[in-house]
């Protein structure tokens, strides 16, 4: 389980990271449109990315690896979707609710990502739930609904409803993305930042939003401070989330996930001191409570893998005893293509990219 426990603590890190960029994008609408916030925290994702890769290429030079890591064009509509999807469609929604949702309130929201991609998960692509998740999910479902209800009247805050949908679209994002998980986490958020970034910010020129001028020289310190807010928060916490989703399927990693709101309320108090609602607790013990019921799940069980051929990132282990057809230094983990032969075992395990079998 230790494998496992450090996939976790990659996802949670991937959680903070993008927790904390809710209320500083708060800030930024202050003064730039959604959609500028939104182009500029993707390139800036990257960009960032862009520059690490080459400087990762210059310090390694490995030949087998840099083969190894090619998206087959059967692959590329799955990717291409989740950017449509999370990258494009995603932030803009988020941004668009945010203008008239408090921070607070918007970062506990976020949970609803998580249960969505779950149920994407179960129901589309038919990953295992068990019922401590579907516990879990009906818990921060029902602390979503207490946050964005407003006492006295019968219809949900119009913010929440725009943020609702970006959770929907980072939901299919992140199931989408699943798809590819075992390629490069690097070059995928890399890719996926160039071109939402792109594309947000060429909707904001073409529409002629308020703030699509603010990209010149003379705002130079606040376009900075919004890419590398992109490239922490988007960029490197997406790499994060693809190596947990490869290593921890995608409803989990997305439970894992869920507790990025509740570090961007912490930041949120902190740049905005309130005392907040009862229900405001109440929603948050609810959404905690739900995480945590995640966060405790063991799966295990006598399973069979089938024969499989691909290529990612692995150490030598039970799952990966193969010969190699080039020369070997012994260094790992590596990367290169290689087979799988059947075998049964039993083990605790989460529906990653060797356990996608049928309960």
């Amino acid at each position: 389980m230790s494998l496992l426990r450090t996939h976790a603590v990659v996802a949670l890190l991937a959680a903070v990271l993008f927790g904390a960029t809710t209320p500083l994008a708060k800030a930024l609408l202050g003064t730039l449109s959604p959609f500028v916030v939104a182009g500029l925290f993707y390139l800036g994702s990257g960009a960032g990315l862009a520059i690490t890769i080459c400087v990762k290429r210059c310090l390694r030079r490995d030949a087998v690896e840099r083969e190894a890591d090619v998206i087959e064009a059967r692959e590329w509509p799955w990717l291409l979707g989740a950017i449509a999807a999370g990258g494009v469609a995603g932030p803009a929604l988020l941004m668009i609710g945010l203008q008239g949702t408090p921070a607070v309130t918007t970062s506990l929201l976020l949970n609803l990502e998580g249960v969505l991609t779950a149920v994407i998960a179960w129901i589309v692509f038919r990953e295992n739930v068990d019922r401590q998740i579907a516990l879990g999910m009906f818990a921060i479902v029902a602390g979503g609904v207490l946050l964005a209800w407003q006492p006295g009247t019968l219809r949900v805050p119009v913010g929440a409803l725009w943020i609702a949908a970006a959770c929907l679209c980072w939901a299919i994002d992140n199931n989408l993305t699943r798809k590819v998980s075992d390629h490069d986490a690097m070059k995928i958020a890399c890719l996926k930042g160039l071109v939402a970034g792109t594309a947000n910010l060429a909707i904001a020129r073409v529409a002629d939003v308020h703030g699509a001028d603010a990209l010149t020289l003379r705002d130079g310190a606040l376009i900075g401070a919004a890419m590398l807010t992109g490239f922490a928060g988007y960029g490197v916490s997406l790499v994060l989330f693809v190596v947990a989703l490869r290593h921890l399927g995608t409803a989990r990693t997305g439970a894992y996930f869920s507790v990025a709101p509740l570090f961007g309320v912490v930041l949120s108090l902190i740049l905005w001191p309130v005392v907040p609602p009862l229900a405001f607790w109440i929603a948050g013990g609810l959404m905690m409570i739900g995480v945590w019921l995640h966060l405790r799940e063991r799966h295990e069980h006598a399973h069979t893998h089938e024969a499989l051929a691909h290529s990612h990132r692995h150490r030598h282990d039970a799952h990966h005893d193969h010969e190699h057809d080039f020369e070997w230094d012994g260094v790992e983990p590596h990367v290169h293509p290689h087979r799988h032969a059947p075998i049964t075992h039993s083990h605790a395990h989460y529906p990653d990219i060797h356990h996608r079998h049928r309960h």
